[in-house]
């Protein structure tokens, strides 16, 4: 055979084992970060994503299996594209498909995955990567100018007399944020005019800094009516906070978290959770999620979606809870249709609707129709509720309680009674299965094509059931409560003829007394208060309304509304830092055991905030570390996903008692939420175990740990840590003369190169082809070497499980003294018969035996 012919041959033939080892070409899927943040100016066109866009694939640089070809994005009417830049680096960048109007949507929220270019050129047997989150928030650009509220404004003087105030102006501005929408000045443009602007007055601005508690709001305030008699004054400070979340500050934690807070009964199913790969039926909602991280979902007639059958509470029974916030306003129409909030009807074949919550002119419906074998009369079917709530555009909660068939709805802790109830007979058993929905009700059946029908138009948070029980009046007041509000200070000091009354929110104070100088002194004690340790910053405007009565008179005196601000001051925010040993190598005994072994036993987690202060004129900046709640921690697996049969990552249901903790886990990682100190997140997490039964399987296990708070308002850094095993071999008969006890050498990787393939030739071969594999292997010395290299770690692997076959059971790794000796005359005497590179990598480990085990002790080593 020619040599280059016989070259070309060893070459297919070394290339193709290295490119078959494990299997097909395309063997791994592609590897993406588990979620993304990205900024976006409005009407620019790139998002500057944090971690960048980047899919890696194991399969490199094999072609088309190691390249990426695409990145796909899931969420409907999400204005974005992902493109590659580089198909073999993975590199991509994410762009708006159109624009985006920081006025309309502030913030986005979409999944993203990764396909490489499968086994060919045709793209066959692509593979996809795991499903991330992608964050965006959308930057203001300063576009719109101030407009006043007003086209005119008009007062009247008299002359030669000096005016306190006369009159009030107010501009507003469109931008979106608050560093572009704030109102900072007002100036008189026309000269020679004998007024000014007085920006300091009680009445136009107070400011609250977090964590302060009360801040009186009026101190200086006072009524004066020329002294004529009175017979009563009434003033009504009214704090509008509908701009803020859902109607006020409340907390922003996930609703089971809240629920667990609250103290509300377990076994709640969120109908309406976060999207993430696990609970992605919400990913192609629109979200409004830029208001403090309040999850909200926007319904605009046209989004749906389906909840999966595995998610469904089966055990429906004669007593449940449905709960939701919902703000909506009058559908459009003279004969508007039916808007579903949620819906479950028959997947195929019929159209019965089994139950469902829906609006229907401005009356909240609910259907519950029951099967005929739980009863087989007349029955309570449909319950209506007409409030002016369902219509006013604004946040309310509602839980519905079924004691069937009593049916109760409380609107914002408040019940009401239905004012109609229907009676139809129970729906005949079948066979069909059912589709629980929320945003519209499935039409399975009776249609050429299955579709949507009734779709919803508002805004829902928080929709929940919880099958078995119903919910307290005491949970529900709890689940709604807003974290600010007004408040009274030093009730004792007030007139005994002075009477006062909150609504529920405490949004609203109504203060009425006899005498003026009574009324006066109780204003002045009207404050404002924000229980949150980082509220929502930002306006809060104040609207006080006077209304007087004189003897004899209905009313004497007409006193104008007084307009006021509360600006709450951002928070210190916090940086959460998760430290620890970030490496944990540990024998196979270990990782086999039946506990495994704690990856993050040494783990500390610490909050830290800047803090400021004036002393002496002179301004100093500090780190104060704080305490606060967490409401979920991730360990995510980075790389391939833990194999079942192999290897586990859990916590003990103990590591969780007295905590207001819960934890599920997957063979993506693990996920432990709710609301509670950083402290007791500590503990669970240095109580989490990893086991692999397999361990001579395993190269490396790397994970990545993230914390956060407020729903991931604060997140701390990400923490990886990695696992790996401690090698060792088996005995090897070696005599030395300077250690009695037995010897154990490290595993040396060596390169099979030359020796390989000489120990497969014949022992007769011919000098020519003696000289033409010498020429060859000369030639191709760097694919060998890859090739082989490949072929050999194949060969490892099985060799690594043998190893675990055949080693003893009851050696066990300790702690103890460590010493390291080396035979000077090994070098020597076994020149002959030991490879070079051997000789480099040999060490003699002395151990001492212990009953029967050997113990290391890496604290007290000697060398």
């Amino acid at each position: 055979m020619p040599i280059p012919w016989l070259c070309f041959w060893l070459f297919s033939l070394i290339l193709g084992q290295s490119r078959t080892v494990g299997g097909k070409v395309n063997k791994h899927k592609p590897w993406i970060e588990t979620s993304y943040h990205g900024v976006i100016t409005e009407n620019m066109d790139t998002v500057l994503l944090d971690p960048p866009l980047v899919a890696l694939d194991k399969d490199a640089p094999v072609p088309y299996a190691g390249e990426i070809c695409d990145f796909k994005i899931y969420g409907q009417d999400a204005p974005f594209k992902a493109v590659v830049l580089n198909r073999t680096s993975g590199e991509g960048v994410l762009k708006a498909s159109s624009p985006v109007d920081c006025e309309s949507q502030k913030e986005y929220t979409f999944i993203i995955q990764a396909y490489d270019c499968g086994s060919g050129p045709n793209g066959a047997d692509w593979k996809k990567s795991h499903k991330a989150v992608v964050h965006i928030q959308v930057d203001d650009v300063n576009e719109f100018a101030p407009v006043f509220r007003e086209p005119q404004y008009k007062a009247s003087v008299t002359e030669g007399k000096i005016y306190d105030s006369i009159l009030q102006v107010e501009a507003w501005d469109q931008d979106c944020s608050p560093q572009y929408s704030q109102i900072c000045n007002y100036e008189i443009v026309t000269p020679g005019t004998p007024f000014a602007i007085d920006r300091n007055g009680w009445n136009k601005r107070v400011d609250y800094e977090p964590g302060t508690g009360s801040k009186q709001l009026f101190p200086k305030m006072h009524l004066e009516t020329c002294g004529g008699p009175l017979s009563g004054v009434k003033a009504m400070v009214e704090l509008q906070t509908n701009h803020i979340g859902k109607g006020c500050d409340r907390e922003t934690y996930s609703e089971k978290s809240l629920q667990k807070l609250c103290g509300a009964a377990s076994g709640s199913t969120d109908l309406l959770p976060a999207p993430s790969p696990s609970t992605n039926w919400t990913s192609s909602l629109l979200t409004d999620s830029g208001r403090d991280s309040d999850l909200i979902y926007r319904f605009d007639g046209r989004q749906a979606a389906n909840v999966p059958d595995h998610v469904v509470p089966q055990n429906l029974t004669d007593q449940f809870t449905i709960a939701t916030w919902m703000k909506h306003g009058p559908s459009p129409g003279l004969r508007a249709e039916k808007e579903t909030l949620l819906c479950n009807s028959d997947k195929t074949e019929m159209n019965r609707h089994h139950y469902s919550l829906y609006v229907h002119n401005c009356r909240l419906v609910f259907l519950l129709r029951r099967d005929f074998t739980q009863v087989d009369t007349f029955r309570p079917a449909e319950f209506h509720w007409k409030l002016e709530q369902i219509c006013d555009k604004e946040w309310h909660y509602y839980v519905i309680n079924v004691e069937f068939p009593a049916v109760t709805l409380f609107v914002d802790g408040v019940t009401y009674e239905p004012y109609l109830v229907t009676d139809d007979w129970p729906i005949h058993a079948s066979k069909i299965d059912t589709q629980l929905t929320v945003g519209a009700c499935w039409q399975g059946g009776e249609v050429a094509t299955p579709r949507f029908t009734q779709y919803f138009r508002g805004s829902l948070s928080g929709l929940t059931i919880r099958p078995g029980r119903i919910e307290t009046q005491k949970v529900i007041s709890c689940l709604q409560a807003c974290k600010e509000g007004l408040d009274i200070n030093s009730l004792e000091s007030l007139a005994k003829d002075i009477k006062f009354h909150f609504n529920p929110a405490q949004s609203v104070l109504v203060v009425e007394g006899e005498d003026v100088g009574s009324i006066n002194t109780a204003m002045t004690k009207v404050s404002y208060i924000n229980s949150r340790q980082f509220p929502t910053s930002g306006l809060r405007r104040l609207h006080i309304t006077t209304t007087v009565q004189c003897f004899g008179e209905d009313t004497c005196l007409s006193i104008p509304d007084v307009k006021a601000v509360v600006m709450v001051l951002p928070p210190s925010e916090p940086r959460i830092t998760i430290t620890g040993s970030n490496r944990l190598v540990r024998p196979a005994s270990d990782l086999q055991g039946p506990l495994g072994v704690a990856p993050f036993k040494e783990l500390h987690i610490t909050s830290t905030v800047m803090k400021g202060d004036s002393v002496g004129g002179f301004h100093r900046t500090g780190v104060m570390e704080v305490m606060h709640n967490l409401d979920y921690c991730d360990i995510l697996v980075i790389g391939e996903e833990l194999s079942p049969d192999a290897e586990s990552l859990e916590i003990h249901h103990n590591a969780l008692l007295g905590k207001h903790l819960d934890a599920t886990n997957s063979t993506s990682g693990i996920s432990i939420y709710g609301v509670d100190s950083m402290a007791h997140y500590e503990q669970a997490l240095r109580q989490v175990r990893y086991r692999n039964w397999r361990p001579a399987t395993l190269t490396e296990r790397r994970f990545r740990l993230t914390c956060s708070e407020l729903n991931g308002r604060y997140t701390s850094n990400e923490f990886n840590l990695e696992v790996s095993l401690l090698h060792h071999s088996a005995p090897v008969e070696h005599v030395n003369h300077l250690a009695s006890q037995q010897q154990y050498i490290r595993p040396v990787h060596h390169p099979l190169m030359i020796h390989t393939l000489n120990s497969h030739m014949p022992g007769t071969a011919p000098p020519a082809a003696t000289v033409i594999i010498v020429v060859c292997i000369a030639a191709l010395v760097t694919i060998v070497v890859i090739g082989v290299y490949r072929i050999h770690a194949t060969h490892q692997e099985g060799s690594r499980e043998d190893e675990e076959e055949v080693k003893e059971a009851d050696v066990d790794w300790e702690n103890s003294a460590l010493t390291i000796i080396v035979n000077p005359m090994e070098n020597i005497a076994g020149n002959q018969a030991v490879d070079e590179e051997e000789e480099d990598e040999r060490d003699v480990v002395e151990k001492r035996k212990h009953e029967g085990k050997f113990e290391w002790d890496s604290s007290s080593s000697t060398y």
